[in-house]
């Protein structure tokens, strides 16, 4: 019915994150002295990157689900928008399924990307020999 805006809600956060964190890290790479100066910054990839990573896999589900919750005609362009939201009986329905649903959706797409991270963290700190030796 809705299961949708809560991948929706958690996309429109990550995107206002990704924001904040890219504008941090062009302020850090203004700032030389603020370099952290043993550690190979080349190699790793910013934040930003992997939070822009979770943003794309949230707004493609979310608009993705969008789409087929319209074509099933769950989602309507007047007013509520929501076919479950005409009656009481049916806004409760629809909100638990946004709570289990939903949320249980969100929280899958954010464990598959932390799991994405970790490899490709893992990946990017193996040693430039081992890399050349893999190809």
């Amino acid at each position: 019915m809705a299961c949708f805006t809560a991948t929706m809600i958690e996309a429109a956060a990550a995107t206002v994150i990704t924001a904040v964190v890219k504008k941090r890290e062009k302020k850090q790479e203004a700032a030389p002295e603020q370099k952290h100066g043993h550690i190979d910054t080349e190699r790793r990839i910013k934040l930003s990157t992997k939070l822009s990573w979770l943003r794309t896999m949230l707004w493609g589900g979310s608009i993705l689900l969008l789409f087929e919750h319209i074509w099933h005609g769950e989602v309507v362009p007047w007013f509520p928008f929501l076919t479950a939201a005409s009656s009481p009986e049916q806004t409760e329905i629809m909100l638990h399924e946004i709570m289990t649903v939903g949320i249980g959706m969100a929280v899958l797409v954010t464990a598959v990307w932390a799991v994405m991270v970790l490899i490709a963290d893992l990946i990017t700190k193996r040693p430039a020999e081992k890399k050349e030796e893999a190809l």
